[in-house]
């Protein structure tokens, strides 16, 4: 793709931008090469804004390994060994990568991220489509995913984690603000959000459910220990606890929202080491 100044100036750049862009290219730039050299010259910025105005290619980069202050591909990515970014990493396509991945403010991609190792952001992930890691997830900031959300070790974030997907952890998921999921959110560990946890269809833990929110789900929520929301617990269908079952002062507890009454019995089950207070619908079944 050629990068012309009249193609460039349709889109609206800042005028810095442009200015700068006349300095070096003024008979025009293909695109990759224009990315790579903004980048160069620690307009990081302004190469994100280039990839969201042109979009996506169907470039495959392959290399062995990378280290990099800061990489912007249009393409996919796809590195046999480890990623190491300084600051920000993001690429139009998907990511591949054969060991680990670290980047210390950003990591982006438009398509599917699949990382063998650990995937670790200074900031935020996103991932246009699915994201699946064999270790860990850990971002300082957000996670946001279009797809499903799978790691064989812990999920953690210091804000929102939103899938759009299943949300599939070996052992916990940890938000530090809401926690929402598109299909099933499981854990074999523990579930926590500091603000609610929302999921389209199930809520399965190993061990303990906590929210700073309201909890719920349009399917039902079993936890291995207890279940602790500072809102509404509600689930669609059953509702079991190897512990307690508490919601927020002045909040109710819900079983069968998605249920007939008549129904309850066999799919609107509430189990749990004691009756919640305030349970007010769904058929209590006892420990």
């Amino acid at each position: 793709m050629d990068i012309t100044k009249q193609f460039l100036k349709a889109k609206r750049p800042c005028a810095e931008g442009l200015r700068w862009f006349l300095r070096r290219h003024q008979m025009g730039a293909d695109y990759q090469p224009l990315l790579d050299d903004l980048v160069a010259a620690g307009r990081v910025d302004d190469a994100c804004w280039l990839l969201a105005q042109f979009g996506p290619t169907d470039e495959v980069l392959a290399l062995d390994a990378l280290e990099a202050d800061a990489f912007v591909f249009a393409g996919t990515l796809d590195v046999r060994g480890s990623i190491t970014v300084g600051s920000l990493l993001r690429t139009g396509g998907a990511i591949r990568c054969g060991g680990s991945l670290r980047a210390d403010t950003t990591i982006a991609c438009g398509a599917d991220l699949r990382c063998e190792g650990v995937v670790v952001s200074g900031g935020s992930i996103e991932a246009a489509g699915a994201l699946q890691a064999r270790w860990g997830i850990e971002a300082a900031g957000g996670i946001r995913v279009g797809g499903d959300l799978r790691a064989d070790w812990d999920i953690a974030c210091g804000r929102d984690l939103v899938s759009g997907g299943h949300c599939i952890a070996g052992r916990d998921i940890e938000a530090g603000a809401a926690l929402h999921c598109g299909k099933g959110l499981r854990a074999g560990g523990g579930i926590t959000a500091r603000g609610r946890i929302n999921a389209g269809q199930g809520i399965e833990a190993g061990a303990a459910i906590a929210c700073g929110g309201h909890l719920a789900a349009n399917w039902g929520i079993k936890a291995g220990k207890g279940i602790h929301a500072e809102g509404v617990v509600q689930a669609g269908e059953s509702l079991q606890a190897g512990e307690e079952i508490v919601a927020g002062g002045g909040y109710g507890v819900y079983a069968g929202l998605q249920v007939h009454a008549e129904a309850w019995e066999a799919s609107a089950r509430v189990h749990a080491a004691a009756r919640p207070a305030r349970l007010l619908s769904g058929w209590w079944a006892g420990a």
